[in-house]
């Protein structure tokens, strides 16, 4: 009877202790969420919305599909205390501006947008974080604008070279990829719901924030960045001249992502400049910020502050 009595205790306490730590990690979200600034950049006609969290050296997260700005919401409370964390709402997304035309979302459009983000805030460059369709955007953000880019960290999407080169070789990327060839169909979006784009979101008082954002988005804007930048049939590898990253890299990988196979990252060295960090997190899908969220953002702590003290030391090695 002891030991039962006893082991009713523990249990109760370790379940206590669970209820507790779920509270507290949703209280946390609900507080990042009345806690960020909201501002606004411009683009031409095009305005892009963003929330704003934290001081030290600015870092610009740019969220993928289907997803808006609170996806970054952890990696904004641990990184707030020693970074600027700027998220993004990339257009056709919740508070950004939804312009028609496939055209409108062209790479090149999406780059800017970036950028413009950054000038509205006044800075010189940025450490530019993305995720999926976010990860797509930073690529070539840093191919474009090495100067604004002061490094640069991608969760979840080969370099778009290691892309193509899976779409036209390996016929698994080949046929996980049927989505992305569904996605460029005419009239594709009206399959689409609110609801249904949230099912992959976990808790449910973020699942409720996120379907609110979906119904402010534009369900034909979100595929239109599949039928105006994904590879299409037939598959064939890219012959265009490399543009190397020029700053150091840091890459997540989910090993369980479906959509994005791991051997879309082999060779990715081959069209950096400096070194690459390459993070691969087994049992964890697409989502890797999310579903391990407290590693993405402590090795991100960890990987910066490792630059900069490189950085240092080679300044002093040079005197």
């Amino acid at each position: 009877m002891i030991r039962l009595i006893r082991f009713l205790r523990v249990s109760h306490f370790l379940f206590s202790s669970f209820i507790l730590i779920v509270a507290r990690t949703n209280a946390a979200d609900a507080e990042i969420h009345d806690q960020v600034e909201h501002g606004y950049a411009k683009n031409g006609d095009v305005t892009i919305h963003y929330a704003s969290l934290g001081q030290g050296p600015l870092m610009i997260m740019i969220h993928g599909f289907p997803d808006y700005w609170y996806t970054w919401r952890k990696q904004m409370s641990g990184l707030s205390p020693h970074y600027r964390t700027v998220a993004m709402d990339q257009r056709g997304y919740n508070r950004s501006s939804k312009p028609k035309g496939v055209a409108a979302y062209d790479i090149n459009h999406l780059v800017k947008d970036v950028k413009k983000v950054i000038e509205s805030l006044d800075e010189k460059n940025a450490i530019i974080v993305g995720h999926d369709w976010g990860g797509f955007v930073a690529w070539h953000f840093a191919m474009q604008h090495p100067d604004l880019t002061k490094y640069l960290i991608i969760l979840n999407l080969p370099h778009p070279r290691g892309l193509t080169r899976e779409l036209a070789n390996n016929p698994k990327q080949q046929e996980n990829s049927a989505y992305a060839r569904g996605f460029q169909q005419e009239g594709a979006h009206l399959t689409l719901t609110a609801k249904g784009l949230a099912n992959w979101v976990a808790d449910p008082s973020a699942k409720e924030r996120y379907i609110a954002a979906f119904e402010r988005s534009d369900f034909e804007a979100m595929l239109n960045y599949y039928k105006c930048n994904y590879p299409r049939e037939p598959y064939r590898e890219s012959t265009t001249p490399v543009i190397k990253v020029q700053c150091p890299v840091l890459i997540f990988h989910g090993l369980d992502d479906w959509a994005l196979l791991p051997p879309g990252l082999n060779d990715t060295w081959e069209w950096l400049e400096k070194d690459l960090t390459l993070v691969t997190i087994p049992n964890v899908g697409h989502f890797v910020q999310q579903d391990a969220s407290q590693r993405i953002t402590q090795t991100i702590k960890s990987w910066l502050n490792l630059q900069e003290n490189l950085q240092e030391w080679s300044a002093k090695l040079s005197l």
